[in-house]
């Protein structure tokens, strides 16, 4: 059962959670969403608020959802759920409903986005600020080899308004 907790009160890991355990990104409403496995991202602080910053390509099907909604969401798995966060993350919701197939049960978080049941740990976040990355400003010549085709991601910062945890 999901509980709501103060975030900054979470003792977890930041890049364990979204590097190691990955996430679900999902944006939209029950009606019309899709959700994406992500490694990268960060959570931090910023403009006096706690924050969760996402990266996603223009090519991505939840690139829309989450341009056209005010919220997404980001959902934390357990181990035992890394099926879900594979399959997520190579299938497109494009071609299948990623809920349907993985066993996901999705729900509402006041028509503004969607979050999942099975979730270890679910951050509800507002979009405050997106920004296009820019090759120019890598300092690290490396990173340009992560974009063979220029698809340069973007990036979200949305404020962390609800935190839910399942005890």
């Amino acid at each position: 059962m999901l509980e709501e907790i103060d975030v900054l009160k979470l003792d977890q890991s930041a890049a364990r959670l979204i590097g190691s355990d990955w996430m679900l990104i999902s944006a939209g409403n029950l009606e019309e969403y899709n959700t994406m496995t992500a490694a990268w991202g960060s959570l931090g602080f910023l403009w006096k608020m706690p924050v969760a910053t996402i990266f996603i390509r223009p090519q991505r099907y939840t690139y829309s959802f989450v341009e056209k909604s005010d919220y997404f969401s980001l959902c934390f798995f357990k181990e035992e759920h890394r099926d879900i966060l594979n399959y997520c993350g190579k299938v497109s919701g494009r071609d299948v409903d990623k809920a349907k197939e993985t066993g996901l049960k999705t729900i509402a978080y006041q028509n503004k986005t969607v979050y999942f049941e099975q979730a270890s740990l679910v951050m509800i976040c507002r979009k405050i600020y997106f920004q296009d990355l820019q090759p120019k400003h890598f300092l690290d010549a490396s990173i340009e080899k992560l974009y063979p085709t220029q698809d340069y991601h973007r990036m979200y910062i949305g404020e962390i308004e609800k935190t839910l945890i399942n005890v």
